[in-house]
């Protein structure tokens, strides 16, 4: 299923991209980055933790919106969407997570960077699409250029994006949200320093309100 719905009814376009690599810290991270003003966040499927960590944190916070990330099989789908998974991601498509994700109602963002891959996406009936990875893949010109041929494509860019870059994606129409792992840095993490997860929350939700509003940053 398309996440265009999903994403629209966020309240704040910035999504965290996690990696949990301590099952303890993924409430107190989740419970920081919600606080700070964040809508929703996305746990990577990159370790052995990381099922665990999303249902730990969709039974202590259920109404929070928590994705699963870098999915990248039909397997890693299924156990995505077992542990409870409110979207999946992932940085390429395959026929296989495809069909996959036709078996589930679970929103999926298939990853699209050039054209033919979001032909591809578009012919199984996606609109909604992940950019990865969206700085080495060109940024903001390489996505304002697909707006061309593909008007009716949004995109969540995700790779590379920084405080300092994210005004120039929410900025083009073609960009619904974006995901960065600049709000969770790993020694914050490997420390468990949560009030200053919280802090970066806080400064990067007000920077990105503020954009909005067309107030001076």
């Amino acid at each position: 299923m398309d996440a265009s719905v999903l994403l629209s009814r966020l309240a704040c376009p910035l999504i965290p991209v996690v990696v949990i690599d301590q099952l303890d810290d993924a409430v107190p991270l989740a419970e920081a980055l919600m606080q700070g003003g964040v809508s929703a966040l996305e746990i990577t499927l990159r370790t052995e933790v990381a099922c665990e960590a999303i249902s730990a944190v969709k039974s202590a916070m259920p109404h929070a919106v928590i994705g699963a990330g870098t999915v990248s099989s039909g397997q890693a789908y299924e156990a995505a969407v077992q542990s409870g998974a409110d979207f999946v991601v992932s940085p390429g498509a395959t026929d296989q997570l495809f069909k996959a994700a036709a078996a589930h109602t679970v929103p999926f963002l298939p990853g699209a960077v050039t054209g033919s891959e979001v032909l591809r996406a578009m012919e199984s009936g996606y609109a909604t699409l992940k950019f990865f990875p969206a700085e080495a893949a060109g940024g903001p010109s390489a996505l304002q250029a697909l707006s061309g041929p593909f008007p009716d494509i949004n995109f969540m860019p995700t790779g590379g994006v920084t405080l300092q870059t994210v005004a120039a994606y929410l900025q083009l129409n073609n960009v619904c949200a974006v995901g960065g792992s600049w709000l969770t840095p790993r020694d914050l993490l490997i420390d468990q320093k949560w009030e200053a997860v919280y802090q970066l929350a806080t400064d990067s939700v007000t920077q990105v309100t503020q954009m909005s509003r067309g107030e001076p940053q």
